[in-house]
């Protein structure tokens, strides 16, 4: 039987590798051969992926739960199982149902992890084919195993949109304001309208699911494993995080990485970075943020989010992070990279309209919603302009509302000039928001010049809010110093009483150290820190020196 995609063309020849001879008897003494017989699973959509799976002979066809006869893909001979989801711990999308009687060599996880860490040739080409299988299963027939149904209108289900973006889960949505005949297409899938949104997966219909409860039903969140003990945990996924994650990995760290939303942090959101180096046209943020994601994966740190962390505590010289869920997890180090969050607009009704109309993020998700409709972009920093450039490119007339005077005073000249060569947008200087109107989402805003007072009324489908930064420092209590506004004290910044007396009494703080010794700050979290993607991803990967000659001195 031929080793082939079944579907529409091949979109990407990476996913169909297959070992050479040499490879496959290099791999047989780190696994043990068994048998398989016609119809047999290897395993189910919704397992969790035992094992590293090689064909040695014979033939395994890759299927839907919900329709066994549609194979999405079939394995032959010198062909491996699996996609990205060996890397990410989460539960398979897909069946394996061996086609062809034959024999395949079976490898434990843990001796595919060191295989992935070891063997460079053997890394790079499972690595690229795992990477190609997961693009091939977000726009094949695979992406069908998860589907998404809720209206764009629904701050629930668009929070699981974007998770699921985020994440990379191959899924299909379904908006519910494109269909016909509602109750009748709800009834077909076994929904009512008080479920939606719902979520149906290989094994379950999740009604009213949060992103972190469908992110629990695929095995992404942090499972606890017996004995294991981090020597580094990062908490925060932005730039600054994935560095340090990065960088922790491929120095021989025990590296686990948590987030309280998904892998990316504000940067994740960003529709278009132009000023990070080596990206001469610019680089959206989810991409940037996906391949380092995706790099410290292969290195072998763990990435776990939605993981929502509570706090922090010392206990017999280890760091305890406590989770949401009240589990634990003791590590030797912390590199704190929460960073921060865009204040709240305050104006009455806003809670009804976060998520049906105001966003914080300008993507394609929220530029789907809002295209060829009248948007308002609030804000004069750099996040503003580029979500403003970004939404005008997609064909929204686009009004940035500024507080102040000037750009100049917040906002890089590369981004004034293109917004001042933009005609789609038009800035509005001395403009704040007064009110938001509209019935199940944002229809109209009430605007005020806070020179003249004047309000007038105008039209508008998305209102994009960045307004400035809040540190994201509530789960840290009184475990390590802050400033006034919340931002986590480093090394010179430390107030000096802290500094001579206690655990620093016999040495000076290592750079980006925080008050409690073992725990450090970069990023936009840390007090003082230069608020750019480049700088957080030099801070994130400084710290790991740091944590390493933190270790050093307690071995």
């Amino acid at each position: 039987m031929a080793d082939s995609h079944v579907g529409d063309g091949n979109p990407n020849a990476l996913a169909f590798t297959t070992l050479d001879d040499a490879m496959v008897a290099e791999l047989l003494p780190f696994g043990s051969v068994r048998e398989m017989k016609v119809g047999e699973f290897l395993y189910r959509a919704g397992d969790s992926i035992p094992a590293f799976f090689v064909i040695l002979d014979g033939s395994v066809e890759m299927i839907r739960a919900d329709d066994e006869r549609k194979v999405v893909i079939r394995h032959g001979k010198n062909r491996f199982l699996g996609e990205l989801s060996l890397l990410t711990g989460q539960r398979a999308f897909l069946s394996g149902r061996v086609s062809e009687a034959g024999h395949v060599l079976v490898i434990e996880l843990a001796r595919f992890r060191e295989l992935m860490s070891t063997k460079p040739d053997f890394s790079d080409t499972v690595f690229q084919t795992l990477l190609a299988r997961r693009e091939l299963l977000q726009t094949g027939d695979g992406a069908g195993a998860i589907r998404i149904i809720g209206s764009r209108y629904s701050p629930e289900a668009m929070a699981l949109r974007s998770f699921a973006t985020r994440a990379g889960l191959p899924h299909t949505w379904i908006d519910l304001e494109d269909v016909d005949d509602v109750p009748v297409f709800l009834a077909s899938i076994g929904a009512r309208a008080n479920d939606v949104p719902v979520v149906i997966t290989p094994t379950a219909r999740l009604r009213h699911p949060t992103p972190g409860e469908l992110a629990s039903h695929l095995g992404l969140t942090y499972q606890s494993e017996p004995g294991y003990l981090s020597d580094l945990v990062v908490v925060g996924t932005g730039p600054a995080g994935l560095a340090s994650a990065v960088y922790g990995a491929s120095e021989g760290l025990a590296t686990l990485a948590l987030d309280a939303f998904g892998i990316g942090g504000q940067a994740g959101a960003s529709s278009r970075i132009e000023n990070y180096v080596g990206f001469p046209n610019g680089v959206s943020g989810e991409d940037l943020v996906r391949r380092a994601g995706v790099q410290a994966l292969r290195l072998g740190a763990r990435l776990n989010a939605p993981c929502e962390v509570a706090g922090l505590r010392t206990d017999s010289g280890f760091q305890v992070i406590v989770l949401a869920d009240g589990s634990e997890i003791s590590t030797k180090a912390v590199i704190i990279a929460s960073g921060a969050r865009y204040r709240r607009l305050e104006v009455e009704d806003l809670d009804r309209f976060e998520g049906a109309g105001v966003y914080y993020a300008a993507t394609e998700l929220e530029a789907r919603v809002c295209r060829d409709h009248e948007v308002l972009v609030i804000g004069g920093g750099n996040s503003a302009g580029q979500a403003a450039i970004y939404m005008a490119q997609q064909g929204s007339p686009v009004s940035l509302v500024v507080r102040r005077r000037e750009l100049v005073e917040t906002m890089s000249q590369y981004l004034i000039a293109r917004i001042e060569a933009d005609t789609r947008i038009a800035v509005l200087h001395h403009t704040e928001v007064r009110a938001l109107h509209g019935d199940t989402h944002l229809e109209q805003v009430t605007l005020e010049d806070n020179q003249t007072e004047r309000r007038w009324t105008v039209p508008c489908q998305g209102l994009f809010c960045f307004i400035g930064a809040i540190p994201a420092t509530a789960w840290l209590a009184d475990c390590v110093a802050l400033d006034r506004s919340g931002f986590v004290l480093t090394d010179r910044s430390l107030p000096e009483d802290l500094v001579t007396a206690g655990p620093f009494a016999a040495r000076d703080p290592l750079p980006l150290e925080t008050s409690l010794p073992g725990v450090f700050a970069v990023g936009d979290v840390r007090s003082g820190s230069l608020k750019r993607v480049a700088a957080a991803v030099g801070e994130g990967s400084s710290a790991v020196r740091s944590v390493h000659d933190y270790l050093a001195m307690h071995s």
